[in-house]
């Protein structure tokens, strides 16, 4: 049995259900030169999601299908912001920074850089606003060479505590065995990687029979940000749901991360500080089915926004929650990123070392690894909650976390040497018989399509990404 099959087999006991007979894998040498299995990974928690949206179209219809999903694709899935092109430069969102963070364009504070105490660190300046308190942590530095000397004089723990203390994002490096001996891995080993809770009770919800597609008339409203969340939402658009992606005129955000996950969504601008704004999100979701969230914990709750609050508000509801380290803990509320899911778990750790004999220190692995494998599992809970509800009845709360899909993929074990030799990247006409042209809100745009294949219902988009708060404040009609 592959690692793609051994994960997506984990996926479904998760779910509840055996392994289906009508999913199959297209397994190909690894296109990324990582000592993890992240292309398999990706591809059984896509393959996963697959199987419910096939099983809820076998409930609405009676219609079997068949589905399959290649691991290099879906390896390519992981780089998917790198991978669209705009036919009309002077429409396409402004080019990914090169710190490829999120936000923290032009910043030197940004990356690995070694501690007095011999260990390291990993400084992410995300927006503007926090790279502003990272600088001030930092001395206010001009240049890469004085953050790496201010960081020189401290122990990465303490510097590692003064960034949360400052409400901004860094983490010290750790091996696989200090985070799963720390209070917060020890948490995240014993939850389940993709959480579904039933949160209410209610009447069984069938979804009505009519439709092209699985999710053909349910309504999700997204209110996350890069990457993983806003991915959750895209990949349940390609199943058919009508996507609302609520965005903050007071936040900021990254163009080119929103151009590639924004397929198959609507876009509106709401302000949850605003009274009138956060009435008409309410009756928003007074008609919605899902409700997905990557705000920092308590937020919401605060705003009368949380799953239980929901629950009375909509009966039926899936509450569905992204963040970076768990939604339980002491790390719950810390704000952080890809880069430092993989940082804290073990995996920068051991890919520095394995694939590089460490004299690299530690290293990232070559894509958005945790972001969008953490994206593809939400809706994969997503849809295990909607098809709980179609049978059972009730609301529920989904929750996910970037960390605890890094210790699912260092659980999927390691690369022999011989995996890594052989890695074969993408060629340009392969990457190309991935991707489809979309006329979109930034213009013609080349861009890789859904990368599963169900034979029944294409996973496909129905409606072209475009810029923020395009959109009026409805669903369609």
């Amino acid at each position: 049995m592959t690692v793609a099959e051994q994960a997506f087999e984990q996926l479904m006991r998760l779910a509840g259900r055996e392994r289906p007979d009508f999913v199959t894998f297209e397994e190909g040498p690894a296109g990324m030169k990582t000592c993890f299995h992240a292309e398999a990974a990706a591809a059984a928690a896509l393959a996963a999601g697959g199987a419910l949206a096939a099983d809820l179209w076998k409930q609405r219809t009676g219609q079997d299908q068949d589905l399959s999903v290649s691991t290099r694709e879906a390896g390519a899935a992981l780089i998917s912001f790198a991978l669209q092109t705009f036919e009309d430069p002077s429409r396409a969102p402004p080019s990914r920074p090169d710190d490829a963070g999120g936000g923290g364009r032009g910043t030197p504070a940004m990356g690995f850089f070694p501690t007095k105490d011999g260990r390291w660190v990993f400084l992410h300046p995300s927006f503007p606003a926090s790279a502003a308190k990272l600088h001030q942590l930092m001395g206010s530095p001009a240049d890469a060479a004085a953050v790496a000397a201010t960081a020189l004089n401290w122990n990465a723990l303490d510097l590692e505590n003064a960034i949360a203390a400052a409400g901004i994002c860094g983490a010290m490096v750790r091996s696989p065995e200090e985070w799963d001996a720390s209070e917060q891995g020890r948490i995240l080993a014993a939850r389940p990687l993709v959480e579904v809770v039933k949160i209410a009770d209610g009447p069984p919800m069938p979804l009505p029979p009519d439709g092209e597609a699985p999710l053909s008339g349910v309504r999700v409203l997204d209110l996350t940000r890069v990457l993983a969340g806003p991915t959750c939402g895209r990949t349940l658009a390609q199943y058919g749901a009508d996507v609302l992606y609520v965005a903050s005129p007071r936040l900021p955000a990254t163009e080119f991360f929103v151009s590639d996950v924004g397929h198959g969504k609507l876009s509106t601008w709401l302000d949850l500080t605003d009274e009138a704004d956060r009435a008409r999100l309410n009756e928003l979701i007074a008609g919605c089915d899902v409700f997905s969230q990557g705000y920092r914990l308590g937020s919401l709750q605060r705003m009368g926004l949380g799953p239980l609050d929901l629950a009375r508000l909509r009966p039926g509801i899936i509450y569905t929650s992204i963040n970076a380290y768990g939604h339980e803990g002491p790390w719950a509320n810390r704000p952080g990123w890809e880069q430092l899911a993989q940082t804290v778990t073990g995996l920068a750790h051991v890919h520095g070392n394995y694939t590089f004999g460490g004299e690299k220190g530690p290293q990232l692995q070559p894509g958005a690894v945790t972001d969008y494998t953490t994206g593809f599992l939400a809706a994969f809970g997503t849809l295990v909650a909607l098809d709980r509800r179609a049978r059972f009845g009730g609301s529920y709360m989904v929750r996910v976390s970037l960390a605890q899909t890094g210790m699912w993929l260092r659980g999927l074990g390691l690369a022999e040497p011989e995996y890594l030799d052989a890695v074969r990247p993408p060629t340009p006409d392969e990457i190309d018989g991935w991707r489809i042209d979309s006329d979109s809100g930034f213009g013609r745009v080349r861009h890789l399509r859904a990368p599963v294949k169900l034979s029944a219902t294409p996973a496909r988009w129905r409606r072209p990404t475009t810029p923020l708060g395009v959109h009026e404040a409805a669903w369609p009609s």
